[in-house]
């Protein structure tokens, strides 16, 4: 962050907004000042203010008022707190609220003002950083509407890359909700058949009689009401790609008629004789275990074998945390440009809450979540109250459905599960504290009144 960024004062002492001011400008920022956090709202609406230093108790509206006001806007700076008093509970209440810090105005407090104000708009600095590397991330390993950074999502996109200038059949496993349509997409769009149909069907949404009529069609007076000839999709996607998606769920007999197109690339219609010829690519896909079908004689061997040429297996989302942030990210301007509604920005809680939770229904639904959470919001902040509960609510206290009926201390079991927290990190980031407090989304400072509060060495 450059030493011009751009500092808000909220005091209502003159005496220590003059200080400030002198102290700031020295050190080569732009500084204004305000008397009030009414003013101070005033000054920051349609600003570029890098940060925002406030007094907490002040006449009119609190610095903790202001600071949740300020939330509601489009305010995207960072926020450092000043109080005279060591009051605990207001300071911790500003920092779950998102400000970087609080400072104790002691009789040197400029010298550690100082350190945090450099602190604060690096972090800051950091935090436009990784937002401009996201947004470029997507262009650059995106594929269609595929997003991820992780390792194995780098290795499906290179394997995408690979596959998609073959003419091969392609097998996609995995859990629902994990992409696989979107897979078989990206794989038609990067190869050589892109300007051709991509036709998509759910063998496990129809019966095993229209599921025969959809894929190849019928001739008139094949059955009731059919009163003239119409094309299967096999035939629409001649040329192009069809998705056959749920393939486990097909009958045993729609497996041999798929076995035969996929042999002979030839098959009749329902009720017809003619023999239609096709070029077509085939990507199937699945979220059961065709190889223990297979053992189980529930899917052919044959079929297995012509389908799976090359295998493709989409991991689940709580196996690849790290692109959480960039899917909620990629689900959000998607929902600015669709909803009617601008959200800038998602809460560091409500990622963290993301970032955690298992997502049992994968990339969709996250999606629902994202989708859900939105509609609710009000302010330009999308807030972790309006993710579903199931999401909200953290692992360790969905575990607390057996309350103990003599109770017990909540204030060692938070402690014990801070203590877990601040331990998990370190190991996480290999001892770097820095690193660590990133990840737990608090000041480096703060991190280091943990360590020392739970006597966890250096």
């Amino acid at each position: 962050m450059s030493k011009r960024a751009k500092i808000l004062i909220v005091d209502d002492e003159r005496s220590i907004r003059e200080l400030l001011e002198i102290f700031l400008k020295k050190e080569g920022f732009q500084v204004t000042s305000a008397s009030s956090a009414e003013e101070g709202l005033t000054l920051v609406k349609g600003s570029d203010i890098d940060l925002v230093i406030s007094d907490i108790k002040m006449a009119g509206m609190s610095g903790i008022d202001f600071l949740r006001e300020l939330r509601t806007t489009n305010y995207s700076g960072q926020f450092i707190l000043l109080t005279a008093i060591a009051t605990t509970e207001a300071a911790i209440q500003a920092l779950k609220m998102g400000a970087f810090d609080y400072i104790l105005k002691t009789e040197n407090f400029i010298e550690e003002l100082k350190i945090v104000v450099y602190s604060a708009l690096e972090n800051r600095r950091l935090r436009e950083e990784n937002t401009y590397l996201r947004r470029e991330f997507r262009k650059v390993h995106g594929m269609g509407n595929l997003i991820g950074k992780s390792k194995k999502m780098q290795e499906l996109f290179k394997m995408i890359e690979v596959v998609s200038a073959t003419n091969s059949t392609v097998l996609i496993t995995g859990e629902s909700g994990t992409g696989k349509e979107l897979v078989a997409k990206a794989i038609h769009l990067n190869s050589p058949r892109a300007d051709e149909s991509f036709i998509s069907v759910n063998c496990g949404a129809f019966t095993e009689t229209l599921l025969e009529s959809e894929l190849f069609g019928y001739v008139r007076g094949a059955f009731t009401g059919a009163t003239g000839n119409k094309k299967g999709l096999f035939e629409v996607a001649d040329k192009g790609t069809i998705f056959l998606d749920e393939i486990g769920d097909t009958s045993q007999a729609m497996q041999v008629k798929l076995l035969r197109v996929l042999q002979e690339r030839t098959f009749r219609r329902v009720g017809g004789t003619e023999e239609m010829s096709v070029d077509v690519r085939i990507i199937s896909a699945t979220n059961r275990d065709l190889t223990e079908m297979v053992a189980e004689n529930q899917f052919r061997e044959d079929l297995f074998y012509r389908v799976s040429v090359i295998p493709l297996e989409l991991p689940p989302l709580r196996h690849r945390r790290d692109d959480i942030p960039l899917l909620a990210d990629h689900f959000l301007a998607r929902l600015n440009a669709s909803m009617g509604k601008r959200i800038e920005r998602i809460s560091d809680e409500a990622l963290k809450k993301m970032e955690i939770y298992d997502w049992p229904g994968n990339v969709r639904e996250l999606e629902n979540a994202m989708e859900r959470a939105f509609i609710l919001e009000t302010s330009t902040e999308l807030s972790a109250q309006h993710l579903p509960e199931s999401v909200s609510t953290t692992p360790r206290m969905r575990a607390l459905t057996n309350f103990p009926d003599q109770g017990f201390d909540l204030e060692t079991f938070v402690e014990d599960l801070q203590k877990g927290f601040l331990e998990e990190a370190l190991r996480r980031t290999d001892g770097v504290q820095v690193k660590a407090a990133e990840l737990l989304r608090m000041s480096y400072r703060s991190f280091r009144h943990y360590m020392q509060k739970y006597n966890i060495p250096s």
